[in-house]
C-alpha cells in the first residue's frame, strides 16, 4: 500500500499538471494567428543588445516580441548581472513568457561572465565518472535559471568519430556511442532535475563530417543502419532520459532524403518519419541557427523558415530576417500551405514546456540572489575537479613525469596558438604561465602564433637550445566559422624542431586533442579537452605531480584506442 505522504505527493503532482494543461489550452485559444506564430520564431540578441541600454540591437529584440510575439530569445554574451536584469526587462514585454535559450556548453560562465566557466564534454567523459557530469549539469541549471535562462541548447549528442571535424570535437563526450549515450542522460537528468530544458543536438549526428555547417552543408552519406549503430543511440538515450528539446543538424542524408543538399533541418523524413515516428519524440524541435551556411547558402529566408516548419520544426531558431519569417507564415496559412492546426500542434508543445518551466507561474528572476548562486567557490571547485580528473597522459616515452620542481632548473614554456584573433573568453597560457613560474621561478613563457614573424620563431628555438626542459602547449581552438583543427605549417615544423633537441619536452593539448596526429614524435603528450583557466592549472598540477593523470581517452588518438592512459 502507499503511504499517506506517497499519496498526498502524487496527488499534488497531478493537480500541478492537470493545472499546467489548462494554462496551456486557455492560453492557446486567446491567441491570434499572428500571436501563434510568433511562438514560433527565436529571435536574436546581437553582440550589444546586452551591453547598452539604448543599442540598436535591444531596440530589434524589443521590436520582435512586441511587434512579431516571438515566443523565444536567443541571449546575447554579457556580464551575468546585466543579463538578469535585461531578460527580467524583455520577459515583462512579452504577452506570453518567453522561452530564453543560450549554448551553455561549458556552464554558464562559457558565455556570462561572473558565472562558472564548466569543461566541455569531452573533459567529462575523460573522467569516467557519469556522476560530475550530472553535477557539471546541476551548476549549470541553477546559475543559467537564476540568470533568467531556462534553455540549455546542450547536451551535444553527436558521436566525434572523425577526428577531422572542425566543429564539434571536444563538445562531444567521444566516440563510443555507448559511452556518449550514458553521458548524455546523465548530463540531461542533471539539467532537467535542477529546472532548465536540455536540447539534444545536432540531429540525426553531426560527428562524422569535416564540414562546418556554419560555413557549408556537409553531406552524411550512411545507411539507416549505420546510423542506428553510430549517430542514434545518444539520441535515443537522450529521448529516454525525458529530454525536452532536440536540435536539428544542417547536414544532408542521402539515404534517408531524397531530394538533392535538402538538410536535415528541412526534412520531413528526417524530422516527422525518423525522430517523430521511429523515436518517438514529442518535445520542442528547434532548428539550429537558419543564419548558418549550412541552410543560408542554398535556400532563402522565407523558404527555410516554411519548409523547416513543414519538416516537423517547431521552433525557427534566429533567421537572417525575422520579419519575413514571420510575413512568410502568414502567407503560407493564408495559401493552405501550413494549416493553422499545425501551427497549433507546435504552439502547444512550446506552451508544454514552458508550463513544465513553471515560467506560467513566475517568469523574473530575483537579481538580489545572484550572488549566492552564480560563481560561488563551491561551483568553480566541482568545474576544477572535472578538470583535474579529466586531464590523460597519453604517452610519456623517456618518463620525464612529473617534473620536479626546481629553483634551478631552466624551463622554457612555449604556447603555440593556432590563431592571435577571436578567443572570445580572452586570451589564453596566463595560468599556465603564472602557475609553473611558482614551481620554477628560473622558467620563461614565450608564445607563437599564425601571425608570428620568422625573427619569431628564431629567437624562440634560441631559447629552447638554452633550457633544461621544454614545457610546450598547443592551444587549438573549436569555434563555429573557423573551419580548422590544425596547426600551421610553421608550428608544426617548430613542434618537429623541438623534437629534434632531445631535451625533455612534455606537450599539452588544449582544446582539440588530434594535434599527435600531426606531430606522432612528440615524446610526451597529455590532453585536456578544454581551453579555460581551470584546465590550465590542471595541466600544471599534473606536470609536477601534485595531481596524478587521471583521465582516460574518450576517442581514439592515432595508435592509441579508447580508454587508453598512459602508465
Amino acid at each position: 500500500m502507499k503511504s499517506l505522504a506517497t499519496t498526498l505527493l502524487l496527488t499534488l503532482l497531478a493537480t500541478t499538471s492537470q493545472a499546467a494543461d489548462r494554462w496551456v489550452e486557455k492560453t492557446l485559444r486567446a491567441m491570434t494567428l499572428d500571436e501563434k506564430i510568433g511562438q514560433l520564431l527565436m529571435a536574436r540578441s546581437g553582440p550589444t543588445a546586452f551591453r547598452a541600454l539604448d543599442s540598436e540591437d535591444l531596440k530589434e529584440v524589443r521590436r520582435a516580441i512586441t511587434e512579431f510575439h516571438v515566443g523565444s530569445l536567443h541571449v546575447g554574451i554579457a556580464d551575468a548581472a546585466v543579463i538578469a536584469l535585461s531578460l527580467n526587462e524583455m520577459q515583462r514585454l512579452a504577452k506570453v513568457p518567453l522561452l530564453t535559450a543560450h549554448n551553455l556548453e561549458g556552464g554558464a560562465g562559457y558565455v556570462l561572465y561572473g558565472a562558472t566557466r564548466m569543461p566541455l564534454a569531452m573533459a567529462m567523459a575523460a573522467t569516467g565518472d557519469e556522476r560530475l557530469a550530472w553535477q557539471a549539469a546541476k551548476v549549470t541549471a541553477e546559475e543559467g535559471r537564476a540568470l533568467g535562462v531556462n534553455v540549455n541548447f546542450y547536451p551535444v549528442a553527436d558521436v566525434n568519430n572523425n577526428p577531422e571535424n572542425p566543429i564539434i570535437n571536444i563538445r562531444s563526450f567521444g566516440e563510443d556511442p555507448a559511452t556518449v549515450s550514458r553521458y548524455v542522460a546523465a548530463y540531461i537528468r542533471g539539467l532537467q532535475e535542477h529546472g532548465q530544458l536540455a536540447t539534444a543536438k545536432h540531429f540525426p549526428g553531426h560527428g562524422d563530417v569535416a564540414t562546418d555547417s556554419h560555413l557549408a552543408m556537409p553531406t552524411l552519406d550512411v545507411t539507416r543502419e549505420r546510423l542506428e549503430s553510430v549517430e542514434l543511440p545518444p539520441f535515443r538515450a537522450a529521448v529516454e532520459a525525458g529530454v525536452g528539446a532536440f536540435m536539428t543538424a544542417h547536414i544532408w542524408l542521402p539515404k534517408l532524403e531524397e531530394e538533392k543538399g535538402l538538410p536535415s533541418t528541412l526534412s520531413k523524413p528526417i524530422l516527422t518519419s525518423l525522430l517523430r515516428d521511429d523515436l518517438n519524440f514529442q518535445g520542442i524541435v528547434f532548428t539550429d541557427s537558419m543564419s548558418m551556411r549550412g541552410v543560408a547558402a542554398s535556400f532563402s529566408n522565407d523558404d527555410a523558415t516554411v519548409r523547416a516548419i513543414e519538416a516537423g520544426a517547431d521552433i525557427i531558431v534566429t533567421p537572417p530576417d525575422l520579419e519575413s519569417s514571420f510575413r512568410a507564415l502568414q502567407s503560407a496559412v493564408s495559401a493552405g500551405r501550413i494549416k493553422e492546426a499545425r501551427i497549433d500542434e507546435s504552439v502547444r508543445r512550446i506552451l508544454t514546456a514552458k508550463a513544465k518551466l513553471s515560467l506560467h507561474k513566475g517568469r523574473y528572476v530575483d537579481a538580489n540572489t545572484l550572488m549566492r548562486t552564480v560563481g560561488t567557490a563551491e561551483n568553480r571547485a566541482v568545474a576544477q575537479r572535472i578538470a583535474d580528473n579529466a586531464i590523460t597522459l597519453v604517452k610519456d616515452d623517456a618518463r620525464i613525469l612529473p617534473l620536479r620542481p626546481s629553483a634551478d632548473t631552466r624551463v622554457v614554456q612555449i604556447n603555440v596558438i593556432d590563431t592571435r584573433s577571436g578567443w572570445r573568453e580572452g586570451p589564453v597560457g596566463r595560468v599556465v604561465a603564472a602557475e609553473l613560474s611558482k614551481r620554477f621561478p628560473r622558467a620563461v613563457t614565450v608564445e607563437i602564433d599564425d601571425q608570428s614573424s620568422p625573427n619569431e620563431y628564431s629567437l624562440v628555438r634560441k631559447m629552447a637550445g638554452l633550457s633544461d626542459i621544454l614545457v610546450v602547449n598547443g592551444f587549438i581552438r573549436v569555434a563555429s566559422y573557423k573551419g580548422s583543427i590544425n596547426l600551421n605549417r610553421d608550428q608544426m615544423t617548430l613542434l618537429r624542431d623541438l623534437v629534434s633537441m632531445k631535451k625533455p619536452l612534455v606537450f599539452t593539448a588544449f582544446g582539440s586533442p588530434y594535434v599527435l596526429r600531426q606531430i606522432p614524435e612528440l615524446p610526451a603528450y597529455a590532453v585536456t579537452y578544454d581551453i579555460s583557466g581551470t584546465a590550465e592549472l590542471a595541466a600544471i598540477k599534473a606536470i609536477v605531480g601534485e595531481i596524478g593523470y587521471k583521465g582516460r581517452l574518450p576517442i581514439k588518438l592515432g595508435t592509441y584506442p579508447i580508454g587508453h592512459a598512459a602508465q
